[in-house]
């Protein structure tokens, strides 16, 4: 068992950490931290444009992005959640250095114990990427998360993923599956 306050306090003060999700591994860091995003961007060889994932640890760490939202399309979102299903939705009240390029905000809320308890102790939603370099495959245990990217984070969570293999489905507003999770 982790002590997820003292990950979460890790988070609050800058900290860059690795953690297990559903089916990959993430790196996550608070993403009002300019320098934690930009540490982030730099261990993955990442284009700032592309925008980064929020997790939380309910749908009412997203409530001021679900309100302005239609009510049948939140009812999905939100009977999606917990899940292995990122939903691209309404990112103006986010900075460009979360939504990138894009006039929308990727959010989960995973369908990982560990992940949901690690964002509720930080007290709100958090960036939460995939743990590789660009072009690259995604760490997928604990090992390889310590061995190639322990000296780069302040901290690798011990933990494990929950059995998918690969990362999220992700949907975007209209309802158009732009990538389909496997399990």
């Amino acid at each position: 068992m982790i002590d997820v306050v003292n990950v979460a306090a890790c988070l609050r003060t800058g900290g860059v950490i690795a953690h297990a999700t559903e089916g990959v591994w993430g790196l996550a860091c608070d993403p009002a931290n300019r320098e934690a995003l930009n540490r982030i961007l730099a261990i993955k060889g990442r284009e700032a444009a592309k925008g980064m994932l929020l997790i939380g640890a309910s749908s009412d760490a997203f409530e001021h992005v679900l309100n302005g939202v239609a009510v049948d399309l939140r009812a999905q979102v939100e009977a999606s959640w917990p899940g292995h299903v990122t939903w691209l939705l309404p990112g103006h009240m986010y900075p460009r250095s979360i939504r990138g390029q894009h006039e929308t905000v990727a959010c989960r809320v995973p369908d990982h114990t560990q992940a949901r308890e690690i964002a509720a102790a930080f007290g709100g939603p958090l960036v939460s990427t995939s743990l590789n370099r660009a072009g690259e495959p995604p760490a997928l245990h604990f090992a390889q998360a310590r061995k190639h990217f322990g000296a780069e984070v302040d901290l690798v969570v011990p933990g494990e993923t929950s059995g998918y293999t690969g990362a999220s489905t992700i949907i975007d507003l209209d309802g158009t599956v732009l990538r389909e999770a496997s399990r």
